[in-house]
């Protein structure tokens, strides 16, 4: 007789609400099983667009579990880190980096958006979870870690905290870190500083961003043991899927479009996003306009890097998706030699220095939004960034060397987005 395969699960819940249990077997095998009565509520809060009561195919989507081998599902998957601090993490967990259902079930009370996952003991499984398992033997998750127990998902070495009269400390289970803060970087240069600077630049060019600082590295308590440069600040970003104490639910566009983080790149379009915002999301003319400001501010910044996953949907009633607040803007540019593409395709195009207001009309067509609507966005963000942006960079934190190359990469651009400044 085969011997009984070893399970753990973890129940799934979204704002008080059951969505379902996640069951990884001792063989890799993990499955999302969704509650009956989540799937017929129609009222049911929003994991996902894919599966939100309108969206087409969702019912289908949600009635059968969701499986996959070694891997969680994308939209599971995109929660957690990646780069050095799932490397830190799955170092202190002794498992290996790519133990999915591990990661998961450590960082479970304190994931981006609102799903919170917690461990269940054998006694406490619903017995219709394990239907699908011929001859399984549910067993308890090991004691977690005391600290580490947030994920954040992307690259960078960051850490979500808790601000108190100045000072920032770990955010660690039962407790939701209200800021990002984000650590000098051991590769390149001034990090903090440069994204500071283009977040703020952003904003003075009417993009929509969450309270931001710079945080002196003093300031920052119970860091873990990281080598850290010498320099002085921290970049700081108040999170938005948190507000006073309570989760808002949010998805990047990596689990919208239903892609792994190794994906981010080369596996859809601004035209799909541009789309889903314009057909799916509550203000839909609003978030495209805003959409493609940000496009244009990217063009502006000289950011190669606004992928999949940095551009997200927010849930702030539970159920309706709204575009969320920017991130993650940096120049990439100053840290990429001859860096001169967008992550994503644009009217067939990467080429920042091939685009001009064509591209964009020719996206607004294919993606089946009124052009004339984005077009008085894309001129009032020229106003402002033309007006405002060359006196306020000379008064930012920005390298100098990094504000040279901004200023160069603005006269490169067409005319239609090119930017007169000092040298």
């Amino acid at each position: 007789m085969k011997a009984a395969e070893q399970v753990r699960v973890l129940q799934l819940m979204l704002h008080d609400t059951l969505v379902g249990h996640l069951v990884g077997s001792q063989g890799g095998r993990n499955a999302l099983v969704f509650d009956e009565g989540f799937r017929k509520n129609p009222h049911r809060p929003t994991l996902s667009l894919t599966i939100h009561r309108d969206f087409p195919g969702a019912d289908k989507l949600i009635g059968e579990p969701w499986v996959r081998n070694q891997r969680l599902h994308p939209i599971l998957s995109n929660l957690l880190p990646e780069g050095a601090l799932r490397e830190l993490l799955a170092q202190a967990l002794k498992i290996h980096v790519d133990n999915e259902f591990e990661l998961f079930a450590h960082l479970g009370q304190d994931l981006p958006g609102a799903l919170v996952a917690t461990a269940l003991e054998p006694d406490q499984i619903p017995a219709h979870v394990l239907d699908s398992y011929q001859n399984a033997a549910p067993i308890s998750l090991a004691s977690p870690l005391r600290q580490g127990h947030f994920s954040l998902a992307g690259v960078q070495m960051k850490f979500s905290m808790q601000e108190k009269d100045g000072r920032y400390r770990l955010a660690h289970s039962g407790c939701l870190g209200d800021w990002i803060l984000k650590t000098p970087s051991t590769r390149h240069r001034d990090v903090p500083l440069n994204e500071y600077s283009a977040m703020t630049l952003a904003k003075h060019a009417g993009v929509n961003i969450p309270d931001i600082a710079l945080v002196p590295l003093e300031k920052l308590d119970t860091l873990p043991q990281i080598n850290l440069p010498a320099e002085r600040f921290a970049f700081a970003i108040r999170r938005f899927d948190r507000h006073d104490g309570q989760r808002i639910h949010m998805e990047d566009f990596a689990q919208v479009l239903v892609k792994y983080p190794h994906e981010k790149y080369g596996s859809a379009n601004y035209e799909q996003i541009g789309k889903v915002l314009y057909q799916y999301t509550g203000d839909g003319l609003g978030n495209v306009q805003q959409f493609a400001r940000r496009l244009l501010v990217n063009i502006l910044l000289a950011n190669g890097d606004a992928h999949l996953k940095n551009w997200s949907l927010l849930y702030a009633d539970t159920v309706t998706p709204e575009l969320s607040p920017a991130y993650d803007m940096v120049t990439t540019s100053v840290y990429i030699p001859d860096e001169s593409q967008f992550a994503l395709n644009l009217g067939k195009t990467r080429q920042w220095y091939d685009v001009d207001s064509t591209h964009f009309e020719a996206w607004a067509g294919k993606a089946d939004i009124p052009w004339k609507a984005i077009r008085l966005h894309l001129e009032d963000t020229m106003e402002k960034a033309r007006s405002l942006w060359p006196d306020a960079l000379s008064d930012l934190p920005m390298n100098q060397e990094h504000k040279a190359q901004l200023i160069a990469h603005w006269k490169r651009l067409q005319p239609d987005f090119c930017i007169e400044a000092g040298s």
